[in-house]
């Protein structure tokens, strides 16, 4: 695995340079992880569906093992063999795992071993995903998308339904044509926001990647009108 390759690299850069242990200099490296690459919960998993791997350290730092040891262990435990469910209740039960990052560890799991495609969750389907930085409170950008005239000025002609709503935190809707929309809004100091956005229920990877297009344009847009 290139990324885990990457991680021993950098721990033995580490050894050599301070004359730790391989495990000491391990764990120092994931001391070092900050808090904004050990993602929060809901980004962990708009992370992981997307196949945008999490980091060694994060993974590391949240659960004590990275991408390589936790396949191992699904390996030889016979997860191959096993369902999407069985798998993430298998890490929270055997290993405690929190359950946010049990489903984090299972997608990474399920794409490596060409169980489920990039993009495609636990159902078949498939979701986009996209995100930007914002100069803007939370409460302002929440707002730019539960307040129909503000949504209006970057996402025009579209008809959307709110199910749940979390100001200023989460944000959830039906799109027009049944798909879903989810959006969470992480400060990232003072005057900073931090937008994730999934569009799930998708037919296949084709409008995945088509939507993943817009939603990156939309977010551009977004910023322009926040930010102006």
């Amino acid at each position: 695995m290139t990324t885990q390759k990457s991680f021993k690299t950098r721990i033995r850069e580490r050894m050599d340079k301070t004359g730790e242990s391989y495990t000491t200099a391990r764990q120092q490296l994931i001391d070092k992880a900050t808090s904004s690459n050990g993602a929060a919960p809901a980004d962990a998993q708009v992370i992981a569906v997307a196949g945008q791997r999490i980091s060694d350290e994060a993974l590391a730092r949240r659960t004590d093992r990275v991408w390589d040891e936790w396949f191992e262990l699904l390996d030889e435990w016979g997860a191959k063999e096993s369902t999407h469910a069985e798998i993430a209740r298998w890490l929270s039960d055997e290993h405690e795992v929190d359950g946010w990052w049990a489903q984090s560890i299972t997608v990474g799991y399920e794409q490596a071993r060409g169980m489920r495609k990039p993009g495609q969750t636990a159902d078949g389907k498939f979701s986009a995903s996209a995100s930007k930085t914002v100069n803007v409170a939370a409460e302002t950008a929440f707002d730019a998308f539960a307040d129909e005239a503000k949504r209006g000025e970057w996402l025009p002609d579209v008809s959307i339904n709110p199910t749940t709503v979390n100001s200023p935190k989460s944000y959830r809707a039906e799109w027009h044509d049944g798909t879903r929309i989810a959006v969470w809004l992480t400060p990232k100091g003072e005057g900073k926001t931090g937008i994730s956005l999934q569009h799930e229920k998708l037919a296949d990877a084709d409008r995945a990647a088509e939507l993943k297009g817009y939603w990156k344009e939309r977010l551009n847009e977004l910023k322009k009108v926040l930010e102006g």
